[in-house]
């Protein structure tokens, strides 16, 4: 089976596209793709402009997801439902857009739907901040069972991700973060210890060889660092828990982000949402908690 990953040069081998030179910083590889699509939506403070783009040659399928602006002027005039054309920039940390023109919507041509995998909307059912983690199994990249119970006597801080996903603000972002969070723990004792979880939202895809190979080339400490897939179901009753939206797109996942932070006994703690926070955040927050 192909290696869907390589660190480092994550981005240029997720994004099937040759000529990744490593002589060269990753930052000076920006990949630049000319993209049209349907305004859906925009930040609060227009940081961000939501975007139900066309198939990416090269890169990715019709899909509906956010983009970092480079300039807010550029978006200013724009409402929801207009049509957009505009230039992405991808690097192995961010994905912006930038020389936005306005088209007819009717030039665009988006995906058809595809069948929701999981839109949970029972705001009963999702685990808040003094909740219990509910009982799971999984498998992680050893081909072992873990379980809930697998993880109790330490702090845990645990995510949702796919190997597969193109996305540098994304999976990769996150699990970046969680590299970073590793070399925190080992290096202050006061951290408790802390282990990480990372669950994949890609389980037909995401065998434990994969999980593997991917935990290898972010230079995974196992001891400490679980990649884990488990049956569709048991992946579906985490991520509606945990509020997470997921939706098979065109071949990729639509999906939302969430990472939590767990007590040695089993209750979350804390949960950051979307892809905003930064290592340092958890660390302080291990350290005020568990001291």
């Amino acid at each position: 089976m192909p290696k869907p990953f390589l660190i480092p040069g994550l981005l240029c081998l997720a994004l099937a596209v040759t000529g990744c030179d490593r002589s060269k910083p990753v930052e000076a590889a920006a990949r630049i793709f000319e993209v049209r699509g349907i305004v859906r939506g925009f930040a609060p403070d227009r940081s961000t402009i939501d975007v139900e783009h066309e198939d990416i040659p090269g890169f990715m399928p019709s899909m509906r997801m956010p983009f970092s602006v480079k300039d807010k002027k550029e978006i200013a005039g724009l409402k929801i439902g207009d049509g957009i054309s505009f230039r992405m920039s991808v690097t192995d940390k961010d994905l912006s857009l930038d020389q936005v023109k306005k088209i007819a919507a009717t030039d665009v041509r988006v995906a058809e739907p595809s069948p929701v995998a999981n839109t949970s909307t029972n705001a009963a059912d999702r685990l808040r901040e003094g909740d219990a983690v509910p009982t799971f199994t999984l498998t992680n990249q050893d081909g072992r069972r873990v379980t809930s119970d697998s993880f109790r006597g330490k702090p845990l801080i645990l995510t949702f991700i796919f190997t597969r996903c193109p996305v540098p603000t994304f999976c990769p972002r996150l699990s970046h973060n969680f590299s970073d969070l590793q070399e925190a723990i080992k290096a202050d004792p006061a951290l408790g210890g802390s282990r990480l979880l990372s669950i994949t939202l890609d389980p037909a895809f995401d065998t434990p060889a994969i999980l593997k190979e991917y935990a290898d080339s972010l230079r995974a400490d196992r001891t400490m660092w679980t990649f884990a897939t488990a049956e569709p179901a048991q992946i579906k009753a985490l991520t509606e828990s945990f509020a997470v939206f997921v939706k098979p797109e065109g071949g990729t996942i639509s999906h939302g982000l969430a990472t939590a932070l767990v007590t040695p006994n089993g209750v979350v703690t804390k949960i950051w949402r979307g892809n905003g926070w930064k290592p340092a955040e958890v660390v302080e927050e291990l350290r005020r908690q568990f001291k």
